[in-house]
């Protein structure tokens, strides 16, 4: 695999046109992710969690739908960022079926 120097050298001698196409190839290769939320499964059984946690994005979503605020939870969560948070609500926007089969499964455990 080439090194993150041998790819910025490849992609500062593209023409803008390719550097376009390589742009848009990327962005289809992401598809529907959100940055600052992955899910791993190594990782809390592969449920979608903040980067650099192990905190599930259905455990915030509880904790609001609860009555905790966000200051409330940056607090009880310091490696949180003000970012973390705003990443985790989209994921959960756009994923709240996921995220509702989670706190129930988890519920009943």
């Amino acid at each position: 695999m080439p090194t993150h120097q041998e790819m910025e050298e490849y992609v500062a001698a593209l023409s803008r046109a390719e550097k376009a196409q390589l742009l848009q190839w990327v962005v289809q290769d992401l598809g529907d992710s959100f940055p600052g939320v992955e899910s791993r499964p190594e990782v809390c059984g592969g449920e979608a969690c903040v980067v650099r946690t192990r905190i599930p994005v259905w455990l915030l979503v509880q904790a609001r739908r609860l009555g905790t605020s966000d200051i409330d939870i940056l607090r009880s969560y310091p490696t949180l960022r003000v970012e973390d948070l705003a990443n985790a609500w989209a994921y959960a926007r756009s994923h709240a079926e996921e995220i509702d089969q989670q706190i129930r499964r988890n519920e009943a455990a």
